[in-house]
């Protein structure tokens, strides 16, 4: 029987942020998310839009916002893209020099009805992130070093999907395993293969020409 794969679909190559809305409008009933990628050029080097363009977006278009904060202090912010309309709310473990801090937010944002996501970097290893995995709905894992479109997916991402896959089966947990950077119609099929649920994807929708036509290949 064929896995059903959502296809979130990354706002990241966007620079001018009016642009958006109308891309999230465009991709309204096509994509499964709009994956918004929210960095404050501290965590990462890059700079994007902050929970009001979000809030723009939720109140133009229906789709399920997946909001990912690359971001210093997430805890000063998770207000704002919780009022702003999130559907998946996604922080990074390495923001948090205080993993207490870290389970607290996760608690908060899971309070506030909203999907919570934990996310990790390429070189934080998952038997770091494990002990949190039970209160979250959503893993993001980094196949790319966070802050640059563009990049080619990591080969060793195949084997962290199977690991993670394996510790959720083991351990009974219906958390989602998500996969952000270089996905393309060339390793889609293999990352649903190896566990994936959703693939975000930034480069290889936006830069199609036909956008719709791209995400339905990525469904295989």
């Amino acid at each position: 029987m064929k896995k059903n794969v959502a296809i979130s679909v990354s706002t990241d190559p966007i620079e001018d942020f009016q642009e958006v809305v109308e891309y999230a409008r465009e991709l309204q009933g096509i994509s499964d998310f709009l994956h918004c990628d929210i960095m404050d050029g501290k965590f990462v080097p890059k700079k994007t839009y902050t929970d009001t363009v979000v809030e723009s977006i939720n109140q133009n278009c229906l789709t399920m916002l997946d909001v990912h904060l690359m971001v210093d202090e997430p805890t000063n912010v998770l207000d704002d893209y919780i009022e702003a309309g999130a559907n998946i709310l996604t922080v990074h473990y390495e923001a948090f020099e205080d993993k207490e801090k870290l389970h607290k937010a996760l608690e908060y944002i899971k309070k506030n009805n909203t999907l919570v996501g934990l996310s990790f970097k390429p070189d934080t290893h998952f038997k770091d992130i494990k002990m949190f995995c039970y209160d979250i709905d959503v893993l993001l894992v980094m196949s790319v070093e966070p802050g640059a479109s563009g990049q080619k997916l990591l080969p060793d991402t195949f084997a962290k999907i199977k690991e993670i896959a394996k510790f959720r089966d083991a351990n009974n947990l219906n958390f989602k395993i998500e996969i952000d950077g270089g996905v393309n119609e060339e390793n889609a099929g293999e990352l649903v293969d190896a566990g994936a649920d959703i693939l975000v994807s930034g480069n290889y929708v936006y830069k199609a020409k036909d956008r719709a036509k791209a995400i339905n290949t990525l469904r295989g």
